[in-house]
């Protein structure tokens, strides 16, 4: 199997916050603002930079709408988001891979032993 191209890994997807928002539009649908900001534990400004670069890169849309006098944006990931999330897993199945191929017989037992 060739080597794992780190360097080929999307930025956009590979941070913890932009991985939890496309793998949270993906699992759970269209969410808004507040949801995602409470289940990932981002603060409000931290949380807009990271939707706005998933915006800009095409992964996700949003909607505004108001509930009565209150603003309500909603993000859903896209087709484009959809594939690029597709791929950063498949390449961490096969880092995963290539992890535990390289350990030997011998190693795993050691391993074993330490717990």
């Amino acid at each position: 199997m060739p080597p794992v191209d780190f360097n080929g890994l999307d930025t956009a997807v590979h941070g913890p916050v932009r991985l939890g928002v496309l793998t949270a539009l993906q699992i759970d649908g269209a969410l808004d603002f507040t949801t995602l900001k409470k289940r990932l534990d981002v603060a409000d400004g931290a949380m807009a930079m990271h939707l706005r670069k998933l915006e800009e890169s095409r992964y996700v849309a949003c909607r505004k709408t108001f509930v009565g006098r209150r603003p309500k944006t909603t993000y859903r990931i896209t087709s484009t988001g959809r594939k690029a999330l597709a791929k950063y897993l498949e390449m961490m199945q096969q880092v995963i891979h290539e992890v535990e191929q390289s350990q030997t017989p011998q190693t795993r037992s050691s391993e074993k032993g330490k717990k």
